[in-house]
Parts: structure tokens; sequence; C-alpha cells
């Protein structure tokens, strides 16, 4: 049983990828915080990767307590196809919300269930 693990963890071993795979250059990098909670930040990579981010403090709820951060940013990356792919996004009180070309997208909503919406909403419902 012994001799079956040990095969088995050599097989595993020699599956590993062997080359060597270089860190990849940091061609520029910024960051900055502020005393009042908000920050930014940004950096590019030599294989094209680029992200950015700033958020800042804002007031998500009715006591003075109910703070939180709220974030937007993006990032792009080349597939290994050499099609440049970008994400923006937003983080705020309404959850993650990521937009890109390349991301599906919903279908339009049926107009049976718009109306039913509107009315509901219009009794008080929602």
């Amino acid at each position: 049983m012994k001799f079956i693990v040990a095969v088995a963890f050599l097989a595993v071993a020699l599956a590993a990828p062997q080359g060597d795979k270089k860190p990849i250059e940091i061609l520029s990098s910024n960051s900055e915080m502020n005393a009042d909670g908000s920050y930014s930040f940004d950096f590019e990579s030599a294989d094209g990767t680029k992200v950015s981010e700033s958020g800042s403090q804002k007031q998500v709820g009715p006591k003075p307590e109910e703070i939180g951060t709220v974030s937007k940013g993006s990032y792009s990356f080349t597939t290994p196809d050499g099609v440049v792919l970008t994400v923006n996004w937003v983080a705020d009180e309404n959850g993650f919300q990521a937009t890109g070309d390349h991301l599906p997208t919903p279908p339009p909503m049926p107009d049976h269930v718009v109306k039913m919406l509107a009315d509901l909403k219009a009794a008080g419902v929602l």
C-alpha cells in the first residue's frame, strides 16, 4: 500500500509544470491612504495587466454607526489568444456590480413581469 501511495505522489510531482516561470515585472504602482478612510491604488504589469481601485466611506444606513466603504475600479488583462478584456465594477450598498463587454447579461424582463412589479409597487407591496 505504501508503494502505491509513493508512486501516486511521484506521478503528481512529475506531472507538475517543469518550466521556469519568471516573475512578471511591475511597470507602475501607486497607492494612497487618507485619514478620512478614502483610498486609491493602481498598478500595471509588463504582461498588460492593469488594476485600478478607489474607495471612500459612506453613510449606508440611518444610524451614524452604519458607515461602510464604497469602492469602484477596473481591471484588464490579455487572454492567451491576445484579446484584452476589461471589467469595470462598483461595490456599494447595492452589492458588487461588474460590467464588461465579455460578461453575460440577463435577457430583458418580459412585459407581464414589468407590469406586475409596477402594480405591486403602486399597491405599496414593494
